[in-house]
């Protein structure tokens, strides 16, 4: 929280991938030299786990623990012997749709040491988001599609193990626009100029000391204000309000 009480901006995506980057290196240090990588998979269609099952013996840095059906199940088996890398679905009992969120923030708190890959069935960005709401190091977002391809299985898996972020190429574009309309802001429209004008009507000045400050008009000025209006969607009737509004909005943005 700041001094006047506003909470802190949440990061943008670049930068909680940056600081996971900037961590991997120390988190690699949580396995022995040549100790292969425990896995933990769970889902709730066999089908699915047998596959998991499949693909990962052939991949030889990977040792797969066991699989489970069940979020609670799983975290279960974590608690009593934690892995370097679980794999979950995203929707699966008991929570149904976003399951694979809440076992990765459960495990955020509980075994922050443990990496996390949360598998979905469809391209979407709102759960990738929410996958890296509580930081992104040691966490990865993949189709299913992906789980096919061992390379790519193995890539991530060893990513997130030393607590760097992966998320699935199709994904990326709708990730980032996603996230830049989370962090954008009405006052991003505003000219130069108009912002100068909302910084001098922040400071309590009228039309008039705005005017004779930034050597315009009055007529200028006025003008500048309602497109200010405009632009921050603030309704015409009662212009004090308005005016309020507007330093207001100005104020909370300049706090983050």
């Amino acid at each position: 929280m700041t001094a006047t009480g506003h909470p802190p901006a949440s990061p943008s995506i670049g930068t909680l991938i940056a600081r996971a980057r900037t961590n991997a290196d120390r988190a690699a240090t949580r396995r022995a030299p040549g100790a292969p990588i425990r896995v933990l998979v769970a889902d709730d269609s066999y089908l699915i786990r047998e596959a998991m099952r499949e693909v990962l013996a052939g991949l030889a840095p990977i040792e797969l623990v066991d699989t489970f059906a069940d979020g609670d199940s799983l975290l279960a088996a974590v608690d009593a012997n934690p892995p370097d890398v679980v794999i979950t679905d995203i929707r699966m009992p008991p929570a149904g749709d976003d399951e694979g969120i809440r076992i990765a923030r459960r495990l955020r708190e509980t075994h922050p040491g443990v990496s996390v890959i949360v598998l979905s069935q469809y391209a979407g960005a709102g759960y990738a988001l929410a996958l890296l709401e509580d930081g992104a190091e040691g966490r990865g977002y993949l189709l299913k599609e992906r789980v096919h391809d061992r390379n790519e299985l193995l890539a991530a898996i060893e990513v997130v193990a030393q607590g760097g972020t992966t998320i699935d190429p199709s994904l990326i574009q709708e990730l980032l626009a996603a996230d830049r309309m989370r962090h954008s802001s009405p006052l991003d429209d505003l000219t130069p100029r108009e912002r100068e004008v909302l910084a001098e009507m922040a400071e309590g000045r009228s039309n008039a000391s705005i005017a004779e400050s930034l050597v315009l008009t009055k007529r200028a000025v006025e003008k500048h204000v309602g497109a200010i209006f405009q632009k921050l969607c603030l309704e015409d009737d009662e212009v004090v309000s308005r005016r309020v509004t507007a330093v207001l909005m100005y104020l909370a943005a300049n706090e983050r």
